[in-house]
């Protein structure tokens, strides 16, 4: 495509999809094989070699798909992550392994994430489960889809609503403490429900498909971790809201989220189970 023109979304999804399936097969080459080495970045989060190799894959292939549309990944460095990108129309918004620590600890929910950002709204975006063998990929206008290593066959996916009860409720492996007492007081406020720990961006993938209902998630994350499972979620007719019921934008001048709320049925009022404190 040339400076100025509206990407083919229906034209990108599968070869932004053959991207992740080639940058997680060799993570998981490293994952098979055991060859986990970790370095730790400038802000103590752990790195490996499959991260970085599943990065230089992705980076070098959505250059080549898309010349004019910049390139922002978690393993970019500080160089890409500042000032210039706030100028940016599109880009891309990458994370190569999402769920590190999983991955570091032998937990097989680690994904690859590609998603396309337009201004401030994700509207492309790729999740790939590489070591559970599933696919999801969604655009705007387009619906979001599922499908397994090996076959050809993609079903569309769609949340579940209305939420019916118990509520089933997500949450991340790994918790600051703060964070677990505000999920903690924010799932008590909705009496029974089932609830299940989950690592990376599957989160939201499980929310589109309809096995669960919500994620609260009360600390921090980057945009790109959750930018293309976002995508995923709103396609399949869900929604992520920050605490203010406002949908989670991009392209801010941190890189940093606000906590949020990642749901399956936007008619559902998901702010009611907050404290009185966190609603102003």
């Amino acid at each position: 495509m040339q400076d100025g023109e509206t990407p083919d979304f229906a034209a990108l999804i599968g070869p932004v999809r053959e991207l992740a399936h080639g940058a997680g097969q060799l993570a998981l080459r490293f994952f098979r094989e055991g060859r986990v080495m970790v370095d730790y970045k400038s802000d103590s989060s752990p790195v490996t070699a499959a991260d970085r190799a599943a990065h230089e894959h992705i980076v070098a292939g959505l250059e080549r798909l898309t010349q004019a549309i910049p390139v922002l990944s978690e393993e970019s460095g500080d160089d890409l992550s500042g000032g210039r990108r706030l100028g940016w129309p599109w880009h891309w918004l990458v994370d190569p392994l999402d769920g590190t620590r999983g991955f570091i600890q032998g937990n097989r929910e680690f994904t690859v994430n590609i998603a396309l950002i337009h201004a401030d709204r994700p509207v492309l975006g790729v999740v790939y489960a590489t070591a559970k063998g599933e696919m999801y990929s969604a655009c705007e206008g387009g619906g979001a889809f599922f499908s397994r290593t090996g076959s050809a066959a993609a079903e569309r996916i769609r949340v579940r609503q209305p939420p019916a009860s118990p509520l089933r409720v997500l949450c991340s492996r790994s918790h600051a403490a703060s964070a677990v007492e505000s999920y903690d007081r924010y799932v008590g406020a909705m009496g029974e429900t089932q609830q299940r720990a989950v690592s990376s961006s599957l989160k939201f993938c499980l929310i589109a498909r309809g096995e669960a209902d919500v994620y609260p998630r009360m600390r921090p994350t980057s945009e790109w971790d959750t930018a293309a499972g976002q995508v995923v979620l709103e396609c399949a007719g869900g929604a992520v809201i920050d605490l203010q019921g406002q949908s989670l934008r991009y392209r801010k001048p941190s890189i940093l989220n606000s906590p949020f709320i990642a749901c399956g049925d936007p008619e559902h009022n998901w702010l009611q189970y907050l404290p009185r404190s966190r609603k102003s």
